[in-house]
């Protein structure tokens, strides 16, 4: 099945950059959009709730101007990401506005329900759910939602266990719509590679912490900088759901990573996992584990520009080998 529009025929490159907790907010979401990605935010993160109809007004002027300015460089779509859960007492409120001013995307995590993605279908807008293994796939689509954001083994904050392909294997054995992957990709070449799993986009979240428009502490930033994909901690003690974590903060909170307790899942508290000075988002930094390519802090675009050379080098080099493995075929039948 081929891409909606409104994901293929205004993206300079096939990346939606994920809703990042706190940390994204107009300036990092307009940035990524006109640098030609899907740019993203948490609805959640507006406080108080009024202060989400403002962030929605700006970013569609803003994103609308540019448009009319830069005709032949347009602006990818934006997204926004509504948190589906009980704890979320916000959510009707939230999807409300986003309806208003007609977000071109929504992303859906932790829960599917059929009232939001009936709302965002109401005005031609898509919903994309996140997911982290078939089952719950498979209820993300009959309750409506339009695409899949399988969330596999390395990727930051909430993450599942299994391995991108698998994950993204089982998927396509049964469903043929838009599937954005997340998991530990932060070069062009892991761009790429999502797409030759089966992939159409990837879904790119930790790289752009550590950009000057993210609402990140500069610690934050400069840790992800310092730091690899063996820096990452693996728990669901801070949340009640298994996430990626850097290390350095966990030590840094005070506590072991090797000898972290197991949280109750049902908690699903958001808080402090039992150490009352030690907060998740705040103190606890969630990232994946592909931010061994982040090798400094730039702005949003520069990123993706480097994400963008990447990528098209990869291309190159891919058909170069493609085309190296014909001529040997050829001469082997000769």
């Amino acid at each position: 099945m081929a891409l909606p529009p409104v994901l293929r025929d205004r993206l300079r490159l096939p990346v939606i950059g994920s809703p990042l907790f706190i940390i994204s907010n107009p300036d990092l979401v307009i940035a990524q959009c006109k640098a030609g990605i899907v740019g993203s935010f948490p609805a959640l993160n507006a406080r108080p709730i009024s202060m989400l109809d403002e962030w929605l007004h700006r970013i569609t002027e803003e994103l609308a101007a540019w448009d009319r300015d830069h005709p032949e460089t347009p602006s990818a779509p934006f997204a926004v990401n509504h948190i589906v859960h009980k704890s979320n007492d916000r959510l009707e409120q939230d999807v409300e506005l986003s309806t208003k001013w007609k977000a071109p995307v929504v992303i859906t995590s932790l829960g599917a329900q059929t009232p939001v993605n009936d709302a965002v279908h109401s005005y031609g807008g898509i919903v994309l759910h996140d997911v982290i293994n078939d089952r719950f796939a498979r209820k993300a689509i009959e309750k409506g939602a339009d695409g899949l954001i399988p969330v596999a083994a390395g990727a930051g904050g909430h993450a599942g266990h299994l391995s991108p392909f698998a994950l993204i294997q089982g998927l396509r054995e049964w469903f043929d719509g838009p599937i954005a992957l997340s998991g530990s990709i932060a070069h062009g070449r892991a761009v790429l590679g999502a797409q030759a799993m089966g992939a159409d986009l990837a879904y790119v979240g930790s790289a752009f912490i550590a950009t000057a428009e993210a609402n990140a502490a500069e610690g934050y930033k400069q840790m992800i900088v310092a730091s690899s994909g063996e820096d990452i901690t693996y728990t669901n003690l801070f949340t009640g759901v298994h996430g990626n974590y850097l290390t350095p903060s966990i030590i840094g909170a005070g506590l072991d990573p090797a000898n972290l307790p197991v949280s109750d899942a049902s908690a699903m508290n958001f808080g402090s996992g039992g150490n009352q000075k030690a907060k998740a988002w705040r103190d606890i930094w969630g990232c994946g584990q592909g931010i061994g390519a982040v090798k400094d802090i730039q702005t949003a675009g520069e990123l993706i520009a480097r994400l963008s050379d990447e990528y098209e080098q990869a291309k190159l080099e891919l058909a170069a080998k493609v085309a190296l493995t014909e001529r040997k075929v050829a001469l082997a039948a000769e």
